[in-house]
Parts: C-alpha cells; sequence; structure tokens
C-alpha cells in the first residue's frame, strides 16, 4: 500500500496579513493568491517519466517510450514559465532562500495529487563548490531539507558530489548537454549505505532538458540506489526542452 503523504507541517502561502502575492505581485490576502495557487492544486496530464504534459489518457511522452531515462518517474509542481519562472528566479539569484518553504509546499501538494510511492529519502541535487561560493547557498538542499522536514523523511545533503561544471548548458543542444554532464556527478564513500538499496528522490528546482537529473540518477543508481525519481518545482515545456 501506498504510504500517505503527510500534509506540510505548515502552509507557508498562508499569511496573517495582506501583502503582495509573490508570484504575480497582485495584492493579497496570502502569499499566494488564488490564481497563482489554481495551477498547483490542479492536476494536469504528465508524462511519468519527465514530466512533460502529454495528452490525456498517455502516461509516457514519445522520447520517454523510445529511449527511458534512467529515473523512474518525475513529480512537478507546475511549468516553468511566467510568472514562476520569475519566483524561481528571486529564489536562485537575488537570492530569496525564504522561497524555500512556499515552494518545497508547491512541490509537495503535486506529489500528493499522484499516484507516486513516497521515496525512503531525499537527495539534493548538488551545485560545484564554485557555484556554491557564488551563489551563498544551495536552492536543491533548501528545497529538500524542508521537504524531508515536512514529510517526515531523511534528507541529504552531500549524498551527491558534483565533480565539475562543464560548459553552460544554455549554450548547448540536448545531446551536448548529455555528453557534457558525463560523470560529473559521484556517490561519496561516508553516503554509499544512504544510497544502497534505497527508493531516493532527487531534488531540484527546475528540469530543462533533463540531462543532469539523467547524469545524477545514473551515478545513485551505479552506487546501489534501488530506485531513483525526481522532484522538481517547475519543468520546461517542449519545444524548449528539446532545444
Amino acid at each position: 500500500m501506498r504510504p500517505a503523504l503527510r500534509p506540510p507541517l505548515r502552509q507557508p502561502w498562508r499569511s496573517p496579513w495582506p501583502g503582495r502575492c509573490e508570484v504575480c505581485r497582485c495584492w493579497t490576502a496570502d502569499r499566494l493568491c488564488g490564481d497563482c495557487r489554481r495551477p498547483l492544486t490542479t492536476a494536469v496530464p504528465r508524462c511519468l517519466r519527465c514530466g512533460l504534459r502529454v495528452p490525456a489518457g498517455l502516461s509516457e511522452c514519445t522520447d520517454c517510450r523510445r529511449e527511458p531515462p534512467p529515473f523512474a518517474r518525475c513529480v512537478c509542481a507546475t511549468d516553468y514559465g511566467f510568472p514562476w519562472d520569475r519566483l524561481i528566479g528571486r529564489f536562485k539569484y537575488e537570492p530569496a532562500p525564504e522561497l524555500a518553504s512556499l515552494l518545497s509546499t508547491a512541490l509537495a501538494t503535486a506529489a500528493g495529487q499522484t499516484a507516486a510511492a513516497l521515496p525512503q529519502a531525499f537527495v539534493a541535487l548538488p551545485l560545484s563548490a564554485a557555484r556554491l561560493r557564488e551563489r551563498g547557498f544551495d536552492q536543491a538542499w533548501e528545497l529538500a531539507r524542508r521537504l524531508g522536514a515536512s514529510l517526515g523523511l531523511p534528507a541529504h545533503a552531500r549524498a551527491l558530489e558534483r565533480r565539475f561544471d562543464g560548459r553552460a548548458q544554455a549554450e548547448l543542444t540536448r545531446t551536448q548537454r548529455l555528453r557534457n554532464l558525463q560523470g560529473a556527478f559521484t556517490v561519496t564513500a561516508s553516503a554509499r549505505p544512504a544510497v544502497e538499496g534505497r527508493h531516493l528522490a532527487l531534488v531540484d528546482d527546475v528540469m530543462t532538458t533533463g540531462a543532469t537529473a539523467q547524469e545524477a540518477a545514473r551515478a545513485l543508481l551505479a552506487a546501489g540506489a534501488a530506485q531513483v525519481d525526481v522532484w522538481v518545482v517547475a519543468r520546461t515545456p517542449a519545444p524548449a526542452a528539446h532545444d
């Protein structure tokens, strides 16, 4: 029987006083207005493997049927586009790590709408040391640790080690992105007991082509993980995902 998803410890889009919606910036009594919260509570047909939208009645997209990714399934809260791209951009680049509570709750809400079994632990998709120094915080870990706390599951910040960044992914095609990241991730020796035989969920803010998630999932599976899922706040829609 699928373990029941427990509700988050609190609903961070609720606010005790009026203010601006964190997404569209209109005036509202809560941190999210009704229009911006609605996509988070309305399930849409998505490919179970990669999270792209698919026609109703289909469970997988054409690409995943032809060439399944190494991860078993993808859970995402919304598409990466206006106005959620602005909120995620603020979270990562201003930076505004306090938005992690709102975004992780959106992701937990999306997970609760699926038939997916809960993982046994969350694994943050790590930044490289250089990128972490530049940004000052790891956005994936901020999401993962809040998901772990709200759902009563372990969360690991450094089960995966990112050995290098490679060339900027935005400059590359999907095939080049996959090649660019080969060998980018490894599982540390101290983390292997937390990985071996476990059903894990990789956590990140956005999945674009899925190249980074695929390479990270391969590293976890090579280290003995039983299954790897991907949990992301937003999924870049097609055809941008195949640029």
